[in-house]
């Protein structure tokens, strides 16, 4: 495997491997200007001129920085008409709608939710979410309930609509190309790492994944970077086990979790 140096203001960075000029290059560190050097070369070269390391910069020459992944808009709308029920694009909550502590899954399709609501495992309690929604909502309160689950949306209690969750952190992700941008939810989040939920995303165990998070409100965006450490079962998302976590960072995730606004 390839080591490589780079320079970093006035100092000689390395030895490091490929991935991680990846990842220094989707955190704005380097870019195709930096020099970079390894066995071989008679002199320190600038990276977008060195052909082996062009597959780190995608097609367009430069990959988009972390601040010109699309932000997450909070006025969006989910556009319950046009959903792929085989597509799995929903995250659960159960806890509430059986008395027990929450936990959440997925993600699910429409079809698999109503296999699992055939077989009572959830119910219209179940918390449901998917990247578009601005919140949390019951699965009785979706708009198609009646033609999905064929059923009538059960009543939902006043008290129980106010134990309704925070909008869960849902992470923009950039892989392996650098250009398409992907979505999932986050869970388990604490300042060691987190869990992403999404379906069959492009990652590889022990891969370098720089994020870009937007909760409940702006005031806990972040961004960060880390190794993949797990794949979950059924590719349903992975487990990232952060690296560097900067000030920022840190701050916004201790806010959440302590249930700061």
């Amino acid at each position: 495997m390839t080591s490589w140096y780079y320079v970093q203001g006035s100092e000689r960075v390395g030895p490091v491997e490929e991935s991680d000029l990846k990842a220094l290059i989707l955190q704005g560190v380097l870019g195709d200007d930096s020099y970079v050097w390894r066995k071989g070369f008679e002199n320190w070269q600038r990276m977008g001129e060195v052909g082996e390391l062009e597959s780190l910069f995608g097609s367009s020459g430069i990959p988009a920085p972390l601040d010109e992944i699309p932000a997450m808009n909070d006025d969006q709308s989910f556009d319950w008409s046009a959903v792929n029920r085989s597509k799995r694009l929903f995250t659960i909550r159960i806890g509430l709608d059986r008395g027990t502590d929450e936990v959440e899954y997925g993600p699910y399709s429409l079809e698999e939710l109503k296999r699992a609501y055939d077989e009572k495992r959830i119910n219209g309690k179940t918390f449901l979410f998917a990247p578009g929604m601005n919140e949390w909502m019951f699965l009785a309160d979706i708009p198609i309930y009646q033609d999905v689950f064929e059923d009538m949306p059960p009543v939902i209690d006043e008290i129980d609509r106010r134990q309704t969750p925070r909008r869960p952190f849902v992470a923009r992700m950039l892989f392996h190309n650098n250009a398409d941008v992907f979505e999932g939810t986050c869970r388990d989040i604490s300042l060691g790492g987190l869990q992403v939920l999404a379906s069959n995303l492009p990652v590889k165990l022990g891969e370098k994944i720089t994020l870009n998070v937007h909760p409940d409100n702006s005031g806990h965006s972040f961004t960060a970077s880390g190794q993949v450490v797990r794949i979950l079962e059924g590719s349903q998302g992975f487990s990232l086990r952060f690296e560097n976590l900067g000030d920022d960072a840190n701050s916004a995730i201790y806010s959440y979790i302590s249930g700061g606004k």
